[in-house]
């Protein structure tokens, strides 16, 4: 977006403002996609969030314990959560 004009639009009475349609293409925002809005001195800044798809996550999820399953026979409950433990910190970072 280096270089490039503004574009003026006017908040609604309710709060909105439409993203102009360049900036919708380029950064790929569509209907309901998820903005973090931060005020800074005068201005806002708004960041598209990257928020991953649970079921693709889950599937993801799914095949270490199975793969683990397979490797060594049933899983306890215990052996189970560990994986999920190890799932979500390797998220995390």
């Amino acid at each position: 977006m280096e270089n490039e004009e503004p574009d003026v639009v006017v908040v609604s009475s309710k709060g909105q403002v439409i993203i102009p349609k360049a900036i919708r293409d380029k950064l790929s925002i569509g209907p309901k996609t998820k903005l973090l809005v931060y005020g800074y001195d005068d201005g806002l800044i708004m960041k598209k969030m990257k928020v991953q798809d649970s079921a693709e996550e889950l599937r993801r999820l799914f095949e270490k314990v199975d793969s683990r399953a397979d490797r060594c026979g049933g899983l306890s409950e215990e052996e189970i959560q560990e994986i999920v433990q190890k799932h979500r910190s390797s998220r995390a970072q």
